[in-house]
Formats: C-alpha cells, sequence, structure tokens
C-alpha cells in the first residue's frame, strides 16, 4: 500500500498541496461568509417597512391616522434602511478609492489642461475619500503640482458634493432617476464653474506664499495593494464612514419624520413650490450658511418633497448645504484671497440657482 509522503516536510512545513489545499478551503469560506452576510442583508432590508409599521402601531400602539404614527412609521423605516445601504456602497467605494490615492490623483491631474482636465478633475471628485477638512493640502498640493487654479476647483466643487453618502440616501429614498438627475447636475456644475473659474485668469488672488511651496514627491510608493488589502481598505472605510456619519443619518431623519408627520403641506408648497419665483435663491441662501453633509440633509430634502417642495429648489438646497458649506470657504481663506474665495461662492450659487430653475420648469 503507497503511502503519500508529500503531505507535509520533515520540517513541519506545509507542501504546496497543502498550501492550494489550505488557499482553496480559505476562498471557500470567505465566499460562503459573504452569500451568507447578502442573504441576511437581503432578508432583513425587505422586511423593514413591516417593521417600521409594527414598531407604531403594535409596539407603541399608536394611532394608524395620527401624525406620530406617521412620523415614527417613517423614522424606524428610512433609518435601518438607510445604515444598510450604506455599509454595501461604501464598502464597494472603499475598495474602489485604493485605485485612487492623493499622490496619484494629482499626478493624474498634473500637466492637463482645462476643459479636459476640469472633466477629469470633476470625475476623479467623486470617488477620492476627500471632503471640506481636506480643502487645504489638496488645494496645495494640486497648486504645488502645477494643477491649473480652474481644474483644482472642479476637483473641489465635485469631492464633497458628490459622494456616495449623497448616492446611496438619493436612490434609496427617490430612486436611481434622482440619484442620476443630481449625480449629473453636480458634474456640471464642478466642471463649468471650475471652467469659468480658470477663464478669469485669478491666480494673484491666491495667497503668494502657495506658490513658494516645493512639491515633495520623495517617498511616494507605486507599489500597488493586493486584493487582500483592497477588501480590508473596504472594511476599514466602512466602519470609518459609519463612525462618522450616523449621528447625522439619525438626525436627519428625525427632522425629516418631524416634517413628514407634523408640517402642513400647504405651507411647505407655498414656500418652496413651483409657483414661488423667489424659492430656489432662497433655498440657495439658505442653505450656504448651514453646516452639514449627504447623511444629514437629504432624509431632510425627503421630508420637503413629500410635503409639496419642488425637486427643483430641494436639489438647490442640497446642493448649497453640502457644497457650498461655511466651514469649506473658513478653511479655503487660508490659501485664497477674499475675491477668489467670493467668485468661487457667486460662481457654484449661480450654478446651482440655474439647475434649480431647470427642473423645477422640467419635472
Amino acid at each position: 500500500m503507497a503511502i503519500n509522503k508529500a503531505v507535509a516536510s520533515p520540517s513541519g512545513i506545509p507542501s504546496p498541496a497543502q498550501s492550494r489545499a489550505a488557499a482553496n478551503w480559505g476562498r471557500f469560506r470567505n465566499a460562503a461568509v459573504l452569500a451568507l452576510g447578502i442573504l441576511i442583508w437581503w432578508v432583513s432590508y425587505s422586511h423593514l417597512e413591516a417593521f417600521g409599521r409594527w414598531c407604531a402601531l403594535s409596539l407603541l400602539h399608536l394611532p394608524a391616522e395620527s401624525r406620530l404614527a406617521v412620523a415614527v412609521a417613517f423614522f424606524t423605516f428610512e433609518t435601518p434602511k438607510v445604515l444598510m445601504l450604506l455599509v454595501i456602497v461604501v464598502f464597494v467605494v472603499g475598495v474602489i478609492r485604493t485605485y485612487f490615492t492623493p499622490d496619484r490623483t494629482r499626478q493624474m491631474l498634473t500637466g492637463k489642461r482645462e476643459s479636459a482636465g476640469n472633466v477629469l478633475a470633476a470625475l476623479l471628485g467623486t470617488v477620492t475619500p476627500f471632503c471640506s477638512c481636506s480643502a487645504v493640502p489638496l488645494f496645495l498640493g494640486f497648486v504645488e503640482s502645477g494643477v491649473p487654479l480652474g481644474v483644482t476647483f472642479s476637483f473641489l466643487i465635485a469631492a464633497p458634493m458628490i459622494n456616495e453618502v449623497a448616492l446611496v440616501l438619493l436612490a434609496g429614498m427617490f430612486g436611481l432617476k434622482v440619484a442620476a438627475i443630481y449625480i449629473a447636475t453636480g458634474l456640471a456644475i464642478a466642471i463649468l464653474s471650475g471652467w469659468i473659474i480658470g477663464r478669469l485668469k485669478m491666480e494673484r488672488h491666491v495667497e503668494p506664499w502657495v506658490y513658494e511651496l516645493k512639491t515633495d514627491t520623495t517617498g511616494a510608493s507605486d507599489e500597488l495593494p493586493t486584493w487582500s488589502a483592497r477588501l480590508s481598505a473596504g472594511g476599514i472605510a466602512v466602519r470609518e464612514i459609519l463612525a462618522k456619519v450616523w449621528l447625522y443619518v439619525i438626525a436627519g431623519i428625525a427632522v425629516g419624520a418631524g416634517i413628514h408627520g407634523y408640517v402642513p403641506t400647504g405651507m411647505l408648497a407655498g414656500l418652496m413650490g413651483k409657483s414661488a419665483w423667489w424659492s430656489v435663491p432662497l433655498a440657495v441662501l439658505l442653505g450656504v450658511p448651514m453646516y452639514s453633509n449627504a447623511a444629514g440633509i437629504v432624509p431632510i430634502v425627503q421630508a420637503l418633497l413629500g410635503k409639496g417642495a419642488a425637486l427643483g429648489t430641494a436639489l438647490a438646497f442640497m446642493m448649497a448645504v453640502i457644497g457650498l458649506s461655511l466651514p469649506e470657504t473658513i478653511i479655503l481663506r487660508k490659501v485664497l484671497k477674499p475675491r477668489l474665495i467670493a467668485v468661487f461662492v457667486g460662481v457654484v450659487a449661480t450654478g446651482i440657482i440655474f439647475i434649480g430653475y431647470l427642473f423645477n420648469a422640467i419635472f
């Protein structure tokens, strides 16, 4: 009887056959865990609406037609729905983002001329892990590398305005059509605003010390991460982003639930409806000084639409809150002179107002 003695070496080191078997088992186990997780996620997600009604009517015994019951059902349905969607999408985007490190993003934009550079910068802004708090270091890195000023602004506008959180919330609450509209209009504003700023030739309104810096690319690594590292980055992104936005999600949905249950439809329709010509610029003026992100503002926008607000007005309000946040303009003052900041805010606000009127006319 032949005995296979190639199972392991005398030193205890696994043989090639053992290594392959262990790798195959690891892949099978990971695939099984992933499939089970997706199944559990889907079953839970498909019963969320019934869970919301149960909480309001059976658990709390609220009258079915009461305003409180409507608000509670809205809150208990939307909160887990949004958080569950975020887990899936943030994980996928976290993996994608491993292809776009700050150094690599800067290298992709370096040497690009305007127009084509504006488009590429806006597209990169939608998939890179940057927000308002990153405005100054990103601006410095781009300018030091010779990226045109207008191209830099296309990136800085798109990065906070169009992100996976906004995509998940819009798609989950309004459907893919509204999410696609928001992405398309956000990209258009980022591209056109950056192009206009570039045409105005306002480089002299950047603080002089910015141009005195030198880019240091030493230590930059071109080593590509393994798939295991990419998947790990997706898991880290889920933990980090959910830790940052879960409170905004709950607070935003809570405010939206209050509007959904208690604010009269006629009042909001009169303030933010199509018939009020001044509603779009007012929405932008109200949105600029506010500090929030997509996680906090989208549930409020959903409630406003449900009470009669026009789509264009609601989108203009959301874009102003996310894309023209007061903290970002304050941070940018470190590297920009007031006139360039005013032009930046004015150009973007004008684009948002135009988009608001356009969609109010179409929808």
